[in-house]
């Protein structure tokens, strides 16, 4: 496993997810929120809506968050994962 790759891979990975759930999100709000609440055993998810109008930099920045700690989190388990000898 290379740690580059790896890292690169997952941060990818979880961005397009992240950005696909925001477009559902943005599409179909109510029946997301419907979604998100069954499958978190019915935690309410509506709570954390603040009514204030969404903004590009509410969706960008977090989006880059998630990059940024899931490439470190994928560098990291690709580095262990050799380090521990898990390519022999």
């Amino acid at each position: 496993m290379k740690p580059y790759k790896t890292g690169l891979t997952l941060s990818a990975t979880i961005v397009i997810f992240y950005a696909l759930c925001s477009i559902v999100w943005l599409a179909f709000p109510e029946p997301f929120m419907n979604f998100m609440n069954a499958l978190f055993h019915g935690l309410d998810f509506r709570r954390l809506q603040t009514g204030q109008p969404l903004s590009w930099w509410s969706i960008i920045y977090p989006g880059f968050i998630f990059a940024v700690w899931s490439f470190a989190a994928g560098a990291f388990f690709a580095w262990l994962h050799e380090s521990l000898g898990g390519g022999r």
